[in-house]
């Protein structure tokens, strides 16, 4: 399984925790709770969702309502499908949210694992956030001795675009350093200040998370028609 897969059944496993949805509803909050999902398809969406029925961790119902299963007849249309997590799966994914390894640090998963902080107890966030840190402190490193050594070979353009990069960095480095205090003050972003995972606001999103220092926020994708 690639690592853009093991992201989206973690992500899909997440939303679902939440509560069962079909699949419109789990692609949109796919596409506008976490940015790392923005340009995806049914194609790819669909084919994970089988595999996780398949494994045992979701199961499928027809229809999330009365009325959807009443007018299904009447219209000719099939009913939707709403997806159910299972105890396993829900197993599955407490399993997923402890580990703290260097995936977790990278930078195709760390966006969807702080995604979904509010369901991660605070030691496993301090370690991921601390990991995070130290990856992007040796990335600045790296950047710092190339810049130093290239620097008289460089435009002015690429020069520029290479202290961007720099200072997005950076910014992501002093954004760490100040949830990283924020959690050993025992300050959750949202939640009580203690132990376990603090309580879900849904209103913003998976985990109400925040943007990152820097960032533009993008207008969310116009939804598409359910098929």
């Amino acid at each position: 399984m690639s690592r853009r897969s093991g992201i989206l059944e973690f992500a899909v496993l997440g939303l679902l925790r939440e509560s069962p949805m079909h699949g419109y509803e789990l692609r949109k909050r796919l596409n506008t709770s976490l940015g790392v999902f923005r340009a995806f398809s049914y194609g790819t969406l669909y084919p994970c969702l089988k595999t996780l029925v398949a494994n045992g961790w979701l199961i499928e119902e027809t229809g999330s309502t009365t009325e959807d299963a009443l007018a299904a007849p009447l219209t000719g249309r099939r009913a939707k499908i709403v997806y159910r997590l299972t105890a396993e799966g829900k197993e599955h994914f407490e399993q997923l949210l402890s580990q703290t390894g260097p995936d977790a640090y990278e930078d195709e998963t760390f966006a969807a694992r702080f995604a979904f902080f509010g369901q991660t107890s605070r030691d496993v966030r301090m370690r991921v956030l601390e990991g995070r840190r130290s990856r992007l402190e040796e990335r600045l490193e790296k950047m710092s001795a190339s810049l130093a050594r290239t620097r008289e070979r460089l435009d002015d353009y690429t020069l520029e675009l290479q202290r961007h990069g720099m200072e997005s960095v950076e910014r992501e480095v002093r954004w760490l350093n100040e949830l990283i205090e924020s959690e050993r003050a025992g300050r959750d972003l949202k939640g009580p200040a203690s132990g376990e995972p603090a309580s879900r606001d849904t209103t913003s999103g998976a985990s109400g998370v925040l943007p990152r220092p820097g960032d533009d926020p993008r207008p969310d994708a116009p939804d598409d028609t359910a098929t």
